[in-house]
């Protein structure tokens, strides 16, 4: 019985203390990713006590806050050089950044038979309006601009585009048929190795710059061991597999 008392309080001890470190890590991450950081949000909670106060938007507009003092602990980019420039600036710590994905772009609509595997779509007349994200603040949207560019449709398109604030945004205008067509991010509309609905053109790599996603530890970051624990945790073999799900390298 005494032994029995013993570890029971032992065990409380031991609780109280896993409770005592946990933390809440406040995570700024581009718009693409945010679906798939919820789902990992999740086995990480599970696995280490830690919670992620999550809040999606554009690169561009995070780079703008963090820069004016938003209380973010870590900083998932859209791309490699925000997070670069933050560090230059004194406002992440340089040596934690590192690429944790690596983004598809892709012509998508709701309409099964729209988007041809050549996206020979964009030589038409055959819709309205196409949505892309804010090529100032957001790097798919850049991509997306490239990518038109290599195609030569860009200034025939031109007058007919709709820029989101965020691939968010942008996915949005889409989805509820704001725009006919749109250049997403696969993430948005990939599951378990294809599309989800409608129709696409996954866009070869070599018609735009990579998408290469880089994250980063904050000056502002309140619980350092906890931000490191996400860190380690997002290049991990297990979230490597889940990102992969999504569409991600």
């Amino acid at each position: 019985m005494i032994r029995h008392i013993i570890h029971l309080c032992t065990y409380g001890i031991f609780v109280v203390a896993a409770n005592a470190q946990a933390a809440e890590i406040k995570v700024a991450v581009a718009s693409n990713f945010a679906n798939t950081l919820k789902e990992i949000a999740v086995e990480f909670q599970r696995d280490t006590g830690h919670q992620l106060a999550i809040t999606p938007g554009a690169t561009g507009k995070f780079y703008a806050q963090i820069s004016n003092g938003a209380p973010f602990d870590v900083f998932l980019s859209a791309d490699d050089e925000t997070p670069r420039k933050l560090a230059q600036e004194g406002k992440a710590i340089a040596a934690s950044q590192f690429t944790y994905a690596i983004g598809r772009l892709a012509l998508w609509s709701p309409s099964p038979d729209l988007v041809d595997k050549n996206a020979d779509i964009l030589k038409t007349d055959k819709f309205k309006y196409i949505a892309i994200a804010n090529a100032k603040v957001a790097p798919y949207g850049q991509a997306a601009v490239q990518t038109m560019q290599k195609l030569g449709v860009l200034s025939k398109i031109e007058p007919r585009v709709v820029q989101g604030e965020s691939i968010a945004q942008t996915f949005q205008f889409v989805s509820t048929g704001n725009a006919q067509l749109g250049f997403v991010a696969l993430s948005q509309i990939f599951e378990n190795g294809k599309i989800k609905i409608g129709s696409a053109w996954i866009v070869p790599e070599e018609m735009h710059e990579q998408l290469k996603q880089d994250a980063v530890v904050l000056q502002s970051c309140k619980n350092t061991s906890a931000c490191q624990a996400l860190m380690d945790y997002l290049k991990s073999e297990k979230i490597k597999k889940m990102k992969s799900s999504y569409g991600y390298k």
